[in-house]
């Protein structure tokens, strides 16, 4: 049976989940989704209710979607729908969980990939972060897990954005692209989202099509050749923003991302020797980290990407003939040493 793709929904308090989540739970898109409303055991801070029968603990909606409320242990409550499912008692073919404002969406993300039965039965496809166009940078600032929100996301929509002007908008997308450069971000007007921007993105997916996202590095004002690295000390601007926007660059988020480039090829053993390494040293800061690497003797693309200690690789297309081979990695993260992996990576090279 084909594994259920399924959607990780975060933002942090009051950015408008559930608003996205209502209109995609009522609209008529022909999907049967899955909806989890995952509380961590709490009452939910929000007051944002879904349904308002809580004594249920599966509710069906018109169009065939289906909420359900944990307060328990995720895993437990993936393997009983999938076992409900399997019984013939509910139809879905799509699954959404929905974190509370204050939750750090990784733990979450890590359930699919550390528990052999969700993993028979569900793929974690995209983790979608709602930003609060008129509350955000202050959350930003403020609050470590709106940051880290913004670091896992896959796709990142910007809400409430009639209640800002332009400016506040451009500064906020701005921040949110240098502290997440391989994220798209678009803005979500009360919840009106296209489904086909929420649902089967293929983020967590090894896949030649995703590979990194073709223009996540869009940003930086030059391309590095002679095999240099974007993340130097010495340039510390790369992978950000480049249109001067003085007022943003005075955040200095816990959670930033940087790039790695180069054009020499990777040593297989001493470079898996040195993911090994900070993985098992830097793996609970490590948010989110992805890549295509260049390998030595190797005629085709690999492909890798991790959630803090769990990574995954896989073979991806041939280099082509007139193709610049070349090894692009961004590393997304709580306080990262770069110039401790910038380093090792070099020493990793051919």
């Amino acid at each position: 049976m084909a594994l259920t793709p399924s959607t990780i929904l975060t933002g942090f308090l009051g950015a408008g989940k559930t608003t996205l989540l209502n209109r995609i739970l009522h609209e008529d898109h022909g999907f049967k989704i899955a909806v989890i409303e995952n509380e961590f055991g709490e009452e939910n801070i929000d007051n944002e209710i879904l349904h308002r029968d809580t004594n249920e603990q599966i509710v069906e909606m018109n169009n065939g979607c289906i909420c359900c409320t944990v307060r328990g242990d995720l895993i437990v409550a993936l393997t009983n729908l999938a076992a409900k499912r399997d019984a013939g008692e509910i139809s879905f073919d799509h699954l959404i969980i929905e974190t509370t404002g204050l939750a750090n969406p990784g733990p979450v993300a890590q359930t699919f990939f550390v528990d052999d039965q969700v993993a028979t039965h569900f793929m974690l496809d995209a983790i979608i972060t709602v930003v609060d166009a008129k509350h955000g940078m202050q959350q930003l600032d403020q609050h470590q897990e709106a940051q880290r929100q913004v670091g896992f996301a896959d796709k990142i929509f910007i809400s409430k954005s009639d209640l800002v002007g332009a400016q506040q908008v451009q500064e906020l997308t701005a921040r949110l692209k240098r502290m997440n450069p391989r994220a798209p971000i678009s803005t979500a007007h009360f919840g009106e989202v296209a489904i086909a921007d929420v649902l089967d993105l293929r983020g967590f997916n090894l896949n030649e099509k995703l590979e990194i996202d073709a223009d996540f590095l869009k940003d930086e004002s030059h391309d590095h050749q002679h095999d240099e690295h974007c993340a130097h000390d010495d340039h510390t601007h790369c992978g950000h923003d480049h249109g001067h926007d003085h007022h943003a660059h005075q955040h200095l988020d816990d959670i930033s991302s940087f790039v790695f480039k180069s054009q020499r090829p990777f040593n297989t053993a001493l470079l898996d020797e040195f993911l090994n390494e900070i993985i098992n040293n830097f793996g609970p800061q490590m948010l989110r980290y992805k890549g295509i690497l260049y390998m030595q003797g190797a005629d085709r693309k690999v492909v890798f990407q991790g959630v803090h200690q769990i990574m995954g690789s896989d073979v991806g297309r041939a280099w082509e003939n007139d193709e610049i081979k070349e090894s692009k990695i961004v590393f997304i993260g709580n306080n990262l040493p770069k110039a401790i992996f910038i380093s090792g990576l070099e020493q990793c090279l051919v």
